[in-house]
């Protein structure tokens, strides 16, 4: 198991937050531990809203973030469709 799902599963074990500010899945919301597995965990899927409140961040921010992770993931399936060989391989 990596690092990470291990330190999530001990601060869910003895309920207590994460105070590993340098992980990079660490966030400033204690009801999910500062800890954005945990808050998948709990949660599962949530609106761009309660991402938004949970990055102290706005509706609209998060919105902009995600057209653009959609945008590039558009093109890279587009590009693969264009350029992949009969063999597989660009």
């Amino acid at each position: 198991m990596c690092k990470v799902k291990e330190c999530a599963n001990e601060c869910v074990k003895s309920n207590k937050k994460c105070k590993n500010k340098e992980c990079r899945l660490w966030m400033d919301y204690k009801e999910d531990l500062n800890c954005s597995l945990v808050a998948i965990q709990r949660h599962g899927a949530m609106t761009l809203y309660e991402v938004a409140d949970r990055l102290k961040m706005s509706y609209v921010r998060i919105k902009q973030i995600q057209d653009t992770a959609v945008e590039k993931i558009d093109k890279e399936e587009l590009r693969d469709e264009l350029f992949v060989l009969d063999d597989g391989f660009f």
